[in-house]
């Protein structure tokens, strides 16, 4: 699966299939359940969109770490940064859902020193981030999603 997942083709259609579903299927399941967790650690990221200002769900793959979550800005490897990197960094203030429980959290993204240091783990749960690095020909965006007490 990996392999189609790095494709141009699966970008076009992945994109606009995979997401919809997901946030229907958490929806349905209350947060208990993400279709790409079956292939991926998985949450649903909400943040405040930052030209609307209205609340955005959207599901990402993550990797858990020590008090709180990592996520890429790969957008499939597609050549713009997605949408939601740029409402993080205008307000860090957001929540995931992830198996089931609604968690605050602040998003920091890191810094290139910080992202080297985290790359290796975060290629073992997606080793696909290669290639959407490769074809983007952007510099993804990493966030640390650090649990936090505010509310959104």
């Amino acid at each position: 699966m990996q392999k189609v997942a790095g494709t141009r083709a699966f970008a076009t259609v992945g994109s606009k299939l995979f997401p919809p579903l997901d946030r229907a299927v958490n929806r349905l399941t209350g947060g208990r359940v993400v279709l790409s967790a079956g292939l991926v650690p998985s949450l649903v990221l909400t943040s405040t969109g930052r030209q609307t200002g209205q609340r955005r769900e959207t599901p990402l793959a993550t990797l858990p770490v020590e008090g709180g979550f990592l996520v890429v800005g790969s957008n499939f490897g597609k050549e713009h940064h997605p949408a939601w990197t740029a409402n993080l960094i205008a307000n860090p203030d957001a929540a995931v859902t992830f198996k089931g429980e609604r968690i605050p959290v602040r998003a920091r993204l890191l810094d290139d020193e910080e992202k080297e240091q985290v790359w290796p783990q975060l290629l073992r749960i997606w080793p696909t981030y290669d290639r959407y690095v490769e074809r983007s020909g952007r510099n993804l965006r990493v966030f640390k999603l650090e649990r936090g007490p505010q509310s959104s």
